[in-house]
């Protein structure tokens, strides 16, 4: 039997990387990051609870080489990597709702994992390093159960090279200084799912984006190199309006703080994790297609990180509604309205292929451009139908209600119609979501 037919409830999107048979309650991360040689030394802490009977614990874990392995505190004397999975053999059986501790030392060189969606994991940067974990990217620099609906707290100690700040989730805790390294220590108490954690080391200095600003709650923060601290200011400018104008809409940021990384490399595409978003310098632009993706990743804060998929299937609660985020901040900046922006990501739908299935796109095509354009616009379908009132009333209910927890499909219809007196929500959604036809574009009653 292979490692990967014992897992249980993998999910088929992440090529069989997780398990629902057990959850990890907290990760704690001590990462030594030698970086001229790319070198990760790192030792794992899991606290963990089984979910079912089990004589086995199965890790996920991928070009990194475990080397001493203990069990509440014993040595494992037999474990195993194959099929990109850390096997770890049990000697007494671990009983359904027992907690148990894991303590794993590993090491070795880094890298992407190369799948379906390209590069994915650990990524160095031409000076530093980027984490880019969605969505089975984790793996790549910690061992850890990859699974969307296990989320946990997380402590993560990042020891690198002086003059290097690492950047992780949650709030700095602590930073000591030893020789020409540099020790720092991050804390993270919300639930977070893996393929949210990350790790991003650069130059960078951290410039507050809205110290000024007494209307704000949320402290805003961009880590960026010297070079670049005026582009940062610039491009990042209109975001302390992206957070009042998202709080308004979808109710009361879900974090402590939020950090933008500006990386000196150039980015095809920009990347969220919790509390954290990470650019390229070529996002710091005034441009609306800078500035869309600027908000669509604070918006991933609600939707994605605080709310995440049980399943990746369901992904269009994560890309529609941060579609339709844009979408929202594009009217209250001035740029476009709402309907203009539904009208035109309707007609550009209308001219392609009509063969994909938002609410279940395969995983070939989870990140296909159409599941979030399609998306927003089952988002849109509902507005239209319940009002504005009746809308946003249920997001902020919605968000405040499984927040740091998981959703899904279901879940959310069913909210939708016990919070809207005689709503239907699956018969407006699902011609959006599980008809391959494109539904008539939505207008207003």
């Amino acid at each position: 039997m292979t490692a990967a037919t014992t897992n249980t409830a993998a999910d088929p999107y992440t090529l069989d990387h997780g398990s629902t048979g057990y959850r990890v309650d907290r990760y704690e991360l001590d990462l030594d990051v030698r970086l001229g040689s790319n070198r990760l030394i790192g030792r794992a802490f899991l606290r963990c609870t089984a979910l079912e009977s089990m004589s086995q614990v199965i890790l996920d874990l991928v070009g990194l080489r475990a080397s001493k392995i203990q069990l509440d505190g014993k040595k494992v004397q037999k474990f195993s990597q194959r099929s990109e999975h850390l096997v770890i053999a049990a000697q007494a059986q671990i009983k359904s709702g027992q907690q148990f501790v894991l303590d794993i030392r590993y090491e070795g060189n880094p890298q992407p994992r190369r799948g379906l969606w390209g590069e994915v994991g650990w990524e160095e940067l031409t000076d530093g390093v980027l984490v880019a974990g969605q969505p089975n990217g984790a793996a790549s620099w910690f061992p850890c159960n990859d699974h969307p609906r296990s989320k946990s707290s997380f402590l993560i100690s990042v020891t690198t090279d002086d003059n290097y700040r690492p950047v992780c989730n949650g709030r700095l805790v602590s930073r000591t200084r030893k020789s020409s390294r540099e020790t720092w220590v991050y804390e993270h108490a919300q639930p977070m799912a893996t393929y949210l954690a990350t790790v991003q080391i650069g130059r960078y200095g951290l410039i507050p984006l809205n110290a000024n600003d007494t209307h704000q709650r949320v402290p805003q923060f961009a880590a960026v190199p010297a070079g670049l601290a005026e582009d940062a200011r610039m491009g990042l400018r209109r975001q302390p309006d992206m957070m009042r104008t998202f709080e308004d809409c979808f109710g009361p940021y879900p974090f402590a703080e939020y950090t933008s990384v500006v990386t000196e490399d150039e980015l095809e595409i920009p990347l969220e994790a919790q509390t954290v978003s990470i650019f390229g310098r070529n996002h710091m632009r005034d441009t609306w297609e800078a500035q869309r993706l600027i908000a669509h990743e604070l918006s991933h804060q609600w939707f994605g990180n605080s709310l995440t998929v049980s399943s990746w299937k369901d992904i269009w609660l994560h890309e529609g509604f941060a579609c339709y985020a844009e979408w929202l901040w594009s009217e209250e900046s001035g740029t476009m309205g709402v309907p203009a922006r539904a009208l035109a990501a309707w007609k550009k739908l209308d001219g392609g292929p009509q063969d994909l299935l938002v609410g279940d796109p395969g995983p070939e095509l989870m990140f296909d451009d159409r599941v979030y354009k399609r998306g927003a616009l089952a988002v849109h379908a509902l507005r239209v139908m319940v009002g504005d009132e009746a809308f946003f009333g249920f997001l902020q209910h919605w968000t405040a209600a499984n927040r740091h927890g998981s959703v899904s499909t279901e879940s959310f219809i069913e909210a939708a119609n016990a919070f809207v007196p005689g709503l239907d929500a699956g018969s407006v959604l699902r011609p959006w979501l599980y008809d391959a036809a494109l539904p008539p574009l939505p207008s207003a009653r």
